[in-house]
């Protein structure tokens, strides 16, 4: 009796979360605006961080750009300043349009980007003292930089796996400690943590039947693109530098 109880309410809790998504999908809750908001992207140089960035600026926020790599990081800002001289543009054809919504001119959004190692606590507490001084209180906290490694365990080296840690684990405590007061005290602002969803389940005892479905999936392979993506760009940066 237990059992049929059981499976009667998580049936009946699978089909209201399907409910609730088809509402939320018909019906679409109002986004909250960001425009001129301080919002800070960490690992903004590249992959979903870029994107990130490059979608923020579509929304008119002010952005903080961290990245380890100061190159890339420079190239995404200069991806963000392109979106706001099209933003800027197009509010120069509107202007006059008493039908448009009043929006944040773009002349008054900046792009700043600062090179930061989110896997050094110090280095995140100073970098964070510097957006503080130099643009104001961040808004939005994205906690988007993270490292894969790409190894099984024995053959990563166990400097690489206190990177992932650092970097993907204890690099949000440090940004949140230290924008998450601030906040706090002005009753005003959001973090958000990117994260895999690989971290969400590993279920005792039946690790084989979990095998086999990410080997249907495709699951199993899901990084060998990226992996070798990374190993392509090494190879080309060693090659350039004549290493």
């Amino acid at each position: 009796m237990n059992i049929v109880l059981e499976l009667f309410v998580v049936t009946f809790k699978v089909l209201w979360a399907f409910v609730l998504a088809a509402a939320k999908w018909l019906v679409r809750p109002k986004e909250k605006s960001v425009a001129g908001q301080v919002c800070l992207i960490t690992g903004a140089g590249s992959g979903l961080g870029r994107l990130f960035a490059l979608e923020f600026a579509r929304r008119r926020a002010q952005l903080v750009l961290w990245d380890i790599n100061t190159q890339s990081n420079e190239e995404t800002a200069g991806m963000v300043r392109q979106i706001y001289r099209e933003l800027e543009a197009g509010d120069a054809l509107r202007a006059g349009n008493p039908v448009e919504e009043e929006v944040l001119p773009c002349s008054n959004l900046q792009v700043h980007t600062y090179t930061c190692d989110v896997g050094k606590r110090e280095c995140v507490y100073s970098t964070a003292e510097k957006v503080r001084r130099e643009v104001g209180d961040v808004y939005l906290l994205l906690n988007n930089a993270g490292v894969v490694s790409g190894h099984h365990l024995l053959e990563c080296p166990d400097e690489l796996i206190e990177r992932t840690m650092m970097v993907n684990c204890h690099a949000h405590f440090w940004t949140t400690k230290a924008f998450l007061p601030k906040m706090m005290e002005m009753n005003h602002g959001h973090i958000v943590t990117v994260a895999s969803s690989l971290g969400l389940f590993s279920t005792a005892g039946v690790e084989e039947a979990v095998v086999c479905m990410y080997r249907f999936l495709g699951a199993d392979k899901c990084m060998y693109p990226f992996i070798a993506q990374r190993k392509q760009a090494t190879n080309n940066n060693e090659a350039k530098n004549g290493i």
